[in-house]
Formats: structure tokens, sequence, C-alpha cells
């Protein structure tokens, strides 16, 4: 912990990690079970295959630890050194909260850990809400993790959703800087009308109802307001598209990343997909992008990257920020 601060400090970003079950489930192997094709599924998605979660061994907590183990090591930090522990996710192992345990399964002994719920927004609001405890000096060492199983919550009878979804943790250390601000600009906005889009309901009988979602508005509303939220963010940050070198949207289709490539007018090798491989992972979708990006060497540092999640709530933000 910083004791205090007379200003802001900065933020930088250090170490990502991800971690994914072992089981793969394929647009073929879908084919199996509901009325579709691959080619059905690819065409309209983007989607040919997603990981997932088979039994306790990739619960949320699991799947989480493992995705911050890797990042802590890559940020070249021990476990004892993380002041804050973030998780972002809606699939909770425990409705009381999961980061407690991930906290217990990492060692993290002198870490606050808590919950923040945000659907498939919650790894951009998660950044946000970390770089204000960094900023204000609270916290010099920040573990941000989005992990979501919504595999358990998908009626597999329902081929206009059981396509989608697939399970995973990405993570990413942000660490107090008191000579540079890596964040450069972000902007979060919610809904509540339309709340009744995309929703995992209570029932009533002690469990809760699958995931239910209209696509048809859900794309609407993605392709209309996530462009709106990337030029804000890039208007704080002093900076224009032009200046991006990456651009990470919520993997939830690619059509979505399309037509706001098509609405920039970017370079499209410059809108980082991997849907293909995991499906739509929720609040894990951008870290695990981001560090297939940082692993593969794509992303260096000082590289800017913009970054877009949207989803349920309705809930939408974006964050620019500059790499290492």
């Amino acid at each position: 912990m910083i004791n205090s601060a007379s200003s802001l400090v900065g933020v930088r970003f250090i170490g990502s990690g991800s971690a994914v079950p072992d089981r793969v489930l394929t647009n073929h192997d879908l084919a199996q079970m509901v009325d579709t094709t691959d080619e059905w599924i690819a065409s309209r998605t983007g989607i040919r295959e997603r990981h997932i979660a088979d039994g306790d061994a990739d619960s949320v907590a699991n799947l989480a630890a493992k995705a911050g183990q890797k990042a802590i090591a890559a940020a070249g930090l021990a476990p004892a050194d993380i002041d804050l522990i973030i998780l972002s996710t809606s699939t909770s192992d425990d409705l009381f909260g999961t980061a407690g345990r991930v906290q217990k399964i990492l060692g993290a002994e002198r870490a606050v850990a808590f919950d923040l719920v945000a659907a498939c927004s919650g790894f951009v609001f998660g950044m946000v809400t970390a770089s204000q405890y960094i900023r204000t000096g609270l916290y010099r060492n920040v573990l941000l993790i989005g992990a979501d199983v919504l595999s358990r919550w998908v009626d597999w009878q329902d081929r206009r959703t059981c396509i989608l979804f697939g399970d995973g943790a990405g993570a990413l250390v942000l660490q107090a800087d008191p000579a540079q601000d890596h964040l450069l600009g972000f902007e979060m906005r919610s809904d509540g009308k339309g709340n009744d889009l995309l929703n995992i309901n209570y029932s009533g009988r002690s469990t809760f109802e699958p995931i239910s979602m209209n696509g048809q508005e859900v794309y609407r509303f993605a392709v209309r307001r996530v462009p709106e939220v990337i030029e804000k963010s890039l208007n704080i940050a002093n900076l224009t598209v032009s200046d991006v070198d990456w651009l990470i949207l919520h993997q939830a289709n690619q059509r979505i990343i399309d037509a706001v490539v098509n609405r920039f007018g970017i370079d499209p090798a410059k809108a980082v997909s991997n849907m293909g491989k995991y499906g739509n992972t929720s609040a894990a979708s951008i870290p695990i992008a981001l560090d297939e990006w940082v692993k593969a060497e794509k992303i260096a540092p000082n590289h800017i990257v913009a970054i877009a999640g949207f989803g349920a709530g309705l809930s939408w933000g974006s964050a620019v920020f500059r790499w290492g």
C-alpha cells in the first residue's frame, strides 16, 4: 500500500495471463445436439469452437487463479505483492462472491478481494475501478481478472444462444507509477431500459433461468453505442483512431467487430479477433484476447490499445491505454 499521495499517481499495465478449460466443443459437435451447422454458426458469428468447463477443476475460482498466477509472474511480482484483487464475473461459484477463493488459491494474503458484476462490460469497468484505487494512492499493485463460466447457464437446446458462449479467464496486473499514467482515457455507460434484452433471471425456485437474449436488439445496441464510447475515450486521451495500434472489442460476434471497423475506417488487421477459438467468454473475452496478442509479441511496449465491452445491463464502456 502507498501510505499517502498529495497528487494523483499514474497507472501502468505490466503483466497479463489467461486460462481456458481443456474441453473443446466445436460447431460440428453442436450440430449433433441442436438443429444447426458449422457453416450457419461461423457465417453469422465468426465462432467455430469454444472451451467448456468440465467439473470443479474448471470453476470460476480455479480458472481465475490460473490466469492470475500467469499475470503476476509476467509482471515480475509475487502473490504477496498484490494489494487488491478485483474479479469481474457474472457467474460466481458462490453468490457471496468468489474473489476470496481466488485470493486463497493464489496465496495473496495481503490483498483485499472482491467481485465486480457488470457482465460483458466487466473487464472495462474493472480496469477503471482498479485505476482509481491506484491513482488515489491507496494501492500499488492490483490484479484485475475477468472470468466467466457461462456454460453453467446455457440451455443446450436453444440454438439461438448455445452456439455463442464459452468459458475462460483473463487477468491483468496494474501498477502505480508516480512518473507516468498509461490509462489515457475511458468512458462508461449504462441504460437500464434495455435490461430485459439479456438476462440470467432468478426463477424463484432457488435457482436461475438459462440465458435469455434478444440477439437482434443487442446487436443493434452494440453497433450504435460502442463506437460512441470509443470516440469519447479517444477524445479524452487527445488521440484519434489513427493513433490506435490495437482495437480489442468484447468478442461477441465478428459482425459487430466488422461494423465498428467499418465505422472508423481503420485497418481490419488492427482489430483483434479470437472468438473463432473461444466464443463469447463474457468478462474474460477482452483479457484473453489481450494476453494472446501480448504473448505473441504483437502488442509491444508503448503500443496504444483501445478496448470496449458491452452487454447485459445494458452496459457498455471503453478504455484507451498504453501497454507497458
